[in-house]
């Protein structure tokens, strides 16, 4: 082997170290037609029920809707604006990961309830 002057062996072409990627800026999201994109929180781990059973984190409960929070939706959504919380049925979403954040893009009849300050009395039924 023959160095040069720089210190580096002749005939050998040094690459320099992969540089990571940095995130870019946030891409914007426009959902179509009637799909909600939501968020869910992100699992607790153990938690007590109202009689004081730990239930682990691992324990998967059957048939138990789950709450997101609405991050965008579709033009022709009538009952959901970003910010309210969404009830519904876990077996009946997408999952999708956007710049490492996990989603779940849902229909507007898959959901069952909706939690907002917008809200009022009313039964939220339209005709």
């Amino acid at each position: 082997m023959v160095e040069d002057r720089s210190g580096t062996v002749a005939g050998v072409e040094h690459s320099p170290a992969p540089v990571p990627k940095q995130p870019g800026p946030k891409q914007p999201i426009t959902m179509l037609a009637d799909r909600v994109l939501a968020q869910q929180p992100l699992p607790e781990g153990e938690r007590r029920s109202r009689a004081g059973i730990l239930i682990p984190a691992t324990a998967q409960v059957s048939r138990r809707l789950a709450w997101a929070d609405v991050v965008a939706v579709g033009p022709h959504v009538r009952a959901v604006k970003a910010g309210d919380k969404v009830l519904f049925n876990p077996e009946d979403r997408y999952e999708v990961e956007v710049q490492g954040e996990e989603y779940v893009i849902l229909r507007e009849r898959d959901i069952h309830a909706v939690a907002s300050d917008r809200i009022d009395s009313g039964t939220g039924l339209y005709l």
